[in-house]
């Protein structure tokens, strides 16, 4: 029982604490964010596991994540307010080609980011391009542009 206590609170703390670094921690992994998730899943396992190092607490211990993701998957799939905590919602950074500067820091994201996206994604040139840029869910940038004169 120990090890389906510290299985899922090792869950739990781990959703905190990558929900709290932002989406741009899973979205845009970089060499640095991977090797951090490598040290963190070596420390978690240690500490999910204890001392008990058999294979039987190690099956515990990943039916317990699983079953916690489970458990999750069904809850966002009922009740709103588990989606948003454990998901958040898509956040504008662009707006009429106006970088919105206060949400762009809250998620760590900067003009470069969004350009990169732009330029990748449409072709485009300069902020003014564009109508709107979204941060979303899993932590890519959707890049919508102004219509070109003459279209709607």
């Amino acid at each position: 029982m120990d090890a389906v206590l510290r299985a899922a609170a090792m869950y739990f703390f781990l959703l905190f604490v990558l929900r709290i670094t932002g989406k741009r921690s899973i979205g845009q992994i970089t060499t640095f964010d991977f090797v951090l998730l490598l040290i963190i899943g070596e420390a978690s396992q240690q500490a999910m596991m204890g001392e008990d190092n058999s294979f039987t607490n190690a099956f515990l211990v990943i039916l317990t994540l699983v079953g916690v993701e489970q458990l999750l998957s069904w809850g966002k799939q009922r009740f709103l307010l588990i989606d948003r905590v454990t998901q958040s919602v898509p956040l504008i950074l662009v707006e009429d080609g106006k970088p919105l500067t206060d949400r762009m820091n809250r998620v760590q994201v900067d003009e470069a980011d969004i350009m990169q996206a732009a330029r990748e994604m449409q072709g485009l040139e300069r902020m003014e391009q564009i109508k709107y840029a979204v941060l979303e869910r899993n932590g890519g940038l959707s890049i919508i542009p102004k219509p070109q004169n003459g279209q709607a």
